[in-house]
């Protein structure tokens, strides 16, 4: 795992030190994961779950807030070196080398609940019967019924993945 005060004083290709106006970390902070206001559902569902294996903030377990002029603002989650967090942690960021996300189910609860505030928000009921209409194939209806719920924005049938990527 890679060292917190180590990557700010590096930097990456748009920021560097100069970029910076806060105290460096302590060395002892391994960076578990980072996400910004613009993550997407799977960076934000293994936070979420990155976060709960290490059992919430605490003195081993720290998230470091950064505001940012590029993404509005970044968040790192962090462990202390050398204690049982950092080998959840390393745990945590071997199991993303094998395979993207770390909780199927919390991952997908999510990108329905997002599908939905999606589909509720950003289509009126012509717009949603339209999107219905050209995708079928991505939705599963049961009886009229479903198909109205889905028109009104009351429920969403349809491939979350379809309609948020």
């Amino acid at each position: 795992m890679e060292r917190l005060a180590d990557t700010l004083k590096q930097g990456n290709g748009i920021d560097s030190l100069a970029n910076y106006s806060g105290d460096i970390p302590d060395k002892c902070w391994l960076i578990v994961l980072t996400q910004t206001r613009d993550s997407d559902t799977l960076t934000r569902s293994n936070w979420e779950t990155a976060l709960q294996e290490l059992g919430g903030e605490s003195k081993d377990v720290q998230i470091f807030r950064f505001g940012h002029w590029g993404c509005g603002w970044y968040e790192v989650l962090c462990v202390r070196e050398s204690t049982d967090k950092a080998t959840i942690g390393e745990n945590i960021q071997n199991s993303l080398e094998e395979y993207p996300i770390l909780d199927e189910d919390q991952y997908y609860d999510m990108e329905a609940s997002e599908a939905l505030e999606h589909w509720q928000n950003w289509y009126d009921d012509r717009e949603r019967l339209e999107y219905i209409r050209e995708n079928r194939d991505y939705f599963s209806f049961f009886d009229f019924a479903d198909i109205r719920k889905n028109v009104k924005g009351e429920h969403f049938s349809g491939y979350a993945s379809e309609l948020l990527y």
